[in-house]
């Protein structure tokens, strides 16, 4: 849970992956994370960006390691002496020089703080492409399995329309044999005309929630395999204590935040030393050809070292150290903050979690009470002691009972990938597990 080369895992076994033949559409979770991981947008900047934040530590090491340098020029001269007693020299001639030098840093503090400074920098990239994959998984897992739930609540939608037709036919049939009533007429049709409008609602839900998959796989969305009986699972452990703890090391945002608290305080240490004197070492060589007297030719070489101390720089100094400190301290309660965050969504999803299973049975128990219900009371209005209306509320109740069973199916393995992200946690293995629970569809 708490490996250093998560970011690299995960890109080589999707890379393996993506070799393999993929269907032009995603048929299971897997395959959709696939796609969404090949093509989505914020997940290449997120990798772009730590490629750029890699080349931080050469540049920085740049500084502590030798530079060197050549020039080379030629030219035309023309020179003209007089003062000394006799005639006036005047004079032409070509000339021509290069040179090679060399500067190698001693002591300078301020690129060892830099060196230093863009390894933190370099960590919190990291961190920042971790979270980015993890939110990546949950955001597919949350859309693949919305667009499960909203096809289920399409069947359930068409289940509802046909059945309260079915109840329609039945009033309609008892009103011209005389044994029924208009006000019960007019209640089923207000039934049906609702539910008509539901199913109409579910078609677009059912597009809506396409389109936010399609968004993330940039893939059109095919026949996706369906969630098969499955046994509810809490969390594991059963102790909210221990996944907090977890997800205050694990979490990737918690990683950055504190990359991001030890690159300030670098800074400050930067900053204080540019007050430090600096210490480099120069050579040169310089050949020079061409002067008034003729044939002329200078060849020099030298080593020095140097020394530079800033005395004053008008406050720069001060007022730069003085801001890093802010924003150290800035860098301080955004850790907390962070930790705030991670420590409540983590309570949250693993309460979330233990809610869904208690829902899930609770739902799987009221669909089985409903639907006896209906059918008792199908058995009481055929024997005449139960009418039309309490029929229609039944109805009804055993729909509703439907949908709400429907939520708690698909919650209960979503609650699963929310607590994994929420404590930084969620991995490939969690979503090959999650998708080892799908059958595959037989119209696919």
């Amino acid at each position: 849970m708490r490996s250093t080369h998560r970011v690299q895992l995960w890109g080589l076994l999707l890379i393996g992956l993506a070799t393999a033949s993929t269907p032009a559409w995603a048929e299971n979770l897997m395959e959709a994370y696939q796609q969404a991981y090949q093509t989505d947008p914020v997940l290449a900047q997120a990798r772009a960006d730590l490629r750029a934040e890699m080349q931080d530590t050469p540049l920085a090491r740049s500084a502590l390691l030798p530079h060197l340098g050549a020039g080379a020029g030629a030219g035309f001269n023309t020179a003209s002496i007089t003062g000394f007693g006799a005639a006036p020299i005047n004079r032409a001639y070509m000339s021509d020089s290069y040179s090679v030098n060399i500067n190698q840093s001693v002591f300078n503090g301020q690129a060892w703080t830099a060196l230093k400074q863009a390894g933190t920098k370099i960590q919190a990239s990291a961190a920042a492409l971790t979270y980015t994959e993890q939110q990546l998984a949950l955001q597919v897992a949350q859309a693949y399995f919305g667009v499960l739930e909203a096809q289920a609540q399409l069947r359930v939608a068409r289940k509802q329309k046909n059945l309260l037709e079915s109840i329609y036919q039945q009033t309609k049939t008892t009103l011209k044999v005389g044994t029924g009533d208009i006000i019960a007429v007019r209640e089923a049709q207000a039934r049906v005309d609702a539910a008509e409008a539901d199913l109409i609602k579910a078609h677009n839900t059912v597009a809506v929630d396409q389109h936010t998959l399609q968004r993330l796989t940039h893939h059109p969305v095919g026949m996706l395999d369906d969630l098969g009986h499955y046994q509810a699972m809490g969390p594991e452990p059963d102790d909210m204590s221990t996944w907090v703890q977890d997800a205050v090391i694990d979490q990737p945002l918690m990683r950055q935040a504190e990359a991001q608290l030890h690159t300030a305080q670098e800074q400050v240490q930067y900053n204080q030393r540019a007050r430090w004197p600096v210490v480099n070492l120069q050579g040169i060589a310089q050949h020079t050809l061409g002067s008034m007297l003729p044939g002329m030719v200078e060849n020099q070489a030298g080593v020095s070292l140097n020394l530079s101390v800033p005395l004053y720089q008008g406050g720069h100094t001060s007022a730069s150290v003085q801001q890093a400190q802010a924003q150290t301290v800035a860098s301080v309660d955004h850790v907390a903050n962070v930790r705030d965050e991670v420590t409540l969504n983590t309570q949250t999803a693993f309460l979330n979690l233990k809610d869904s299973v208690a829902e899930l049975h609770a739902a799987k128990a009221t669909l089985a009470s409903a639907k006896i219900s209906l059918e008792g009371t199908r058995k009481g209005y055929e024997v005449g002691t139960r009418s039309i209306i309490d029929l229609l509320q039944t109805a009804t109740d055993y729909i509703r009972a439907e949908q709400d069973y429907n939520v708690a199916f698909y919650n209960q393995v979503v609650a699963r990938v929310q607590l994994k992200a929420a404590s930084g946690q969620i991995g490939m293995g969690d979503l090959e597990s999650i998708n080892a629970l799908l059958r595959r569809n037989e119209a696919s």
